[in-house]
């Protein structure tokens, strides 16, 4: 874990993933230079921050991890279930070179030394590692994304692409907004109820509208993948509980700034 000044860690590591040969981190809202209500380590070049002060946030980032700037790929994300395939080629971009993605919301490669870089504001990052193949992928997962089912659709790509196996692929979430604090109204509870009917039990009424626990529903889908659950791992942290730790949208003043996952094999 990253420590800096008054003790406030700039990430904080992933379970049953950051080890060995491969780095997953989560970032926190610490450690870098962007000012209210962007303060201070926002790595988006979509909330209206400077683009030279997120640059220099990347920067500090880079030199407490060790990743370089020039390893990271960047995506451009929409809320939606687009996944692309990367390699060395797209080293740097969205940082040194422009993105020629398009939209993506997921991100997978077969390459040691490329990290996969998503952000996040409250939604669930999912990171994946076929350990046989050794191939990862990091996905982001809002609520729009699980309806679109883009956990599972990660790892059908992972599937079909490199021939991977469910069972030799371990999982695992990272900080998002929980069950807690997860409250949608009756129309979105029904577009849950109808893309996951048999989630039933993770959903309950309060004060008038539904908790959904976005967790037990991503789990439920990647082992419908064909995912061990018990090769799924859950931080258990809530970005809305902990505002003070992790960017949150819904924790904090409207707009803010924005925090990313990053993955990597290492060379």
């Amino acid at each position: 874990m990253g420590s800096l000044a008054e003790n406030r860690p700039m990430w904080v590591s992933i379970p049953g993933m950051d080890k060995g040969d491969i780095r997953a981190i989560f970032t926190t809202r610490h450690g870098g230079v962007s000012s209210f209500p962007f303060g201070t380590l926002n790595l988006s070049f979509q909330r209206g921050d400077s683009r030279e002060i997120v640059i220099e946030n990347f920067r500090r980032l880079s030199e407490r991890t060790g990743i370089s700037m020039e390893k990271m790929v960047l995506s451009r994300q929409v809320h939606g279930s687009e996944i692309k395939i990367v390699n060395k080629r797209h080293s740097g971009m969205g940082l040194a070179t422009e993105h020629t993605l398009g939209e993506t919301d997921g991100l997978i490669t077969a390459e040691r030394g490329v990290a996969l870089v998503t952000f996040y504001a409250d939604c669930t990052p999912i990171y994946l590692y076929d350990r046989v193949k050794n191939i990862i992928g990091l996905i982001h997962s809002g609520w729009r994304g699980t309806l679109l089912n883009i956990s599972a659709k990660a790892v059908e790509t992972m599937k079909r692409e490199f021939n991977c196996k469910g069972e030799n692929i371990i999982a695992a979430l990272g900080p998002h907004i929980r069950k807690c604090c997860f409250e949608v109204g009756n129309e979105v509870y029904q577009d849950f109820l109808r893309v996951f009917p048999d989630c039933n039990s993770l959903m309950r009424p309060l004060n008038r509208k539904w908790v959904i626990d976005l967790s037990g529903i991503i789990i439920s889908s990647l082992v419908k993948a064909g995912l061990d659950e018990n090769q799924i791992q859950d931080i258990g942290r809530c970005t809305v509980c902990e505002k003070e730790l992790f960017f949150s949208h819904r924790g904090g003043p409207g707009n803010t700034g924005t925090g990313a996952a990053l993955l990597m094999m290492v060379e």
